[in-house]
């Protein structure tokens, strides 16, 4: 019996770094964003929490002038998180993959990370084609450097991030029942 509990103990001991990774960093982030900043933070309520995003307008100008102007417009609100690849990224912006806003923005490729949290603008096969659409990296994701843009990183939310559900492999991630956005907007207009 002892020893059935002693194993018990060890793999709860080794799932605890897992499930601290998952945990927000920063649970009360709205709080600790400077007034100053709070210009460039997107905020994205889900059903199960919110998501701040730090937007990076001196890295992609165009692109996070774009998103600031459609979040303010209520373009996100109700879009679905519609292609959910299990440890790559989660994107939305667009019904199913069809389509956007309908004003393209030509690709101002970056320095900006490839790590778990980075926000990028998705494009077809024309890199100069982002719309509307972005995507969150759920991992670290070095071999998409140089080929999207980089215009924000998650700073509060990723176990919310994390909670979105997850596409069928077999289908390029493709979400059957989505999440969604229920409300997207920026910080300093709440």
């Amino acid at each position: 019996m002892t020893k059935k509990i002693m194993l018990l103990f060890l793999a709860l001991f080794a799932a605890l770094p897992a499930y601290a990774a998952s945990t927000d960093a920063k649970p009360n982030a709205k709080s600790s964003v400077a007034p100053s900043d709070k210009k460039d933070v997107l905020f994205i309520d889900l059903k199960f929490g919110r998501i701040l995003i730090k937007m990076h307008p001196e890295l992609a100008p165009k692109h996070v002038a774009r998103i600031k102007q459609l979040a303010s417009q209520g373009f996100y609100n109700s879009l679905p998180w519609f292609r959910v690849i299990d440890g790559f990224m989660a994107q939305t912006g667009a019904t199913y993959g069809g389509g956007g806003s309908g004003q393209t923005i030509p690709a101002e490729i970056n320095a900006g990370p490839t790590t778990r949290g980075a926000v990028f603008m998705s494009h077809g096969k024309d890199i100069n084609s982002g719309d509307s659409q972005f995507f969150i990296l759920l991992a670290d994701s070095p071999h998409i450097k140089g080929n999207f843009t980089y215009w924000g990183e998650v700073i509060s939310g990723m176990n919310v991030v994390d909670q979105i559900r997850k596409g069928n492999s077999f289908d390029n991630g493709s979400v059957d029942i989505a999440d969604r956005i229920v409300k997207m907007g920026l910080l300093s207009n709440e």
